[in-house]
């Protein structure tokens, strides 16, 4: 099977972090930018880096990217350079065209123009500190969707010296998919195993579920 491609528009904080994280899972990443320092900065770690202007139609023609699978737009600072990116993406057949905004009226506008699903990296990062910052043994938390989240947790001290069989926490909607003690992260757990306080635990649930084994 052919590794997915996506092309990555705009390489500030926010570009450059979601080039080389999918780089790091595995896709092909093109990346772009007028600036010569970021191509520059980012070339070697991603299969390809060019400095173009794909505000130009004609340019993003030349790019190649309707032979790819998604185009992430995370333009900075400049609602029209967006715009005009994300309508030239589609009109060159990109399938999938992500765009970054700042707020509501630029969610409804690069909506409009065409783009299939807008981000607010901001505002998500906000939430997300303020989420870790009142969730007591929780240390991150990952929203998966309105009822469903992965958090990485300390165990309750009643947890400690018992075994994920014995505990049986799928019965209470909760499934431990994971380990983490320094660096090292394990992923199959062996359910008869002692639960370990001075472990990080990677565990899935119902929000209702986790809220029930978080320690205030």
């Amino acid at each position: 099977m052919a590794r997915k491609s996506f092309v990555v528009f705009g390489l500030g904080e926010f570009g450059q972090s979601v080039a080389l994280t999918m780089v790091k899972n595995g896709y092909d990443v093109l990346a772009v930018d007028k600036r010569t320092d970021r191509v520059q900065e980012i070339a070697d770690h991603v299969t390809r880096a060019l400095r173009a202007d794909a505000t130009d139609l004609e340019v993003m023609k030349s790019l190649g990217v309707e032979t790819m699978d998604g185009a992430i737009v995370g333009i900075g600072g400049s609602l029209e350079a967006s715009i005009l990116i994300t309508i030239a993406a589609k009109e060159c057949g990109v399938p999938y065209v992500l765009a970054k905004a700042k707020d509501a009226i630029e969610e409804k506008v690069l909506r409009r123009v065409g783009a299939d699903e807008v981000v607010f990296p901001e505002r998500a990062m906000g939430i997300r500190i303020g989420q870790n910052l009142s969730s007591g043994n929780f240390t991150d938390i990952i929203e998966l969707s309105s009822n469903f989240s992965m958090v990485e947790m300390k165990i309750p001290a009643s947890w400690e010296g018992r075994t994920l069989r014995e505990l049986n926490l799928r019965v209470m909607g909760l499934n431990i998919i994971g380990r983490k003690k320094g660096d090292d992260v394990t992923i199959t757990l062996n359910p008869d195993e002692k639960m370990d306080r001075s472990a990080i635990y990677i565990v899935v649930g119902s929000n209702e579920s986790l809220e029930k084994v978080k320690v205030k």
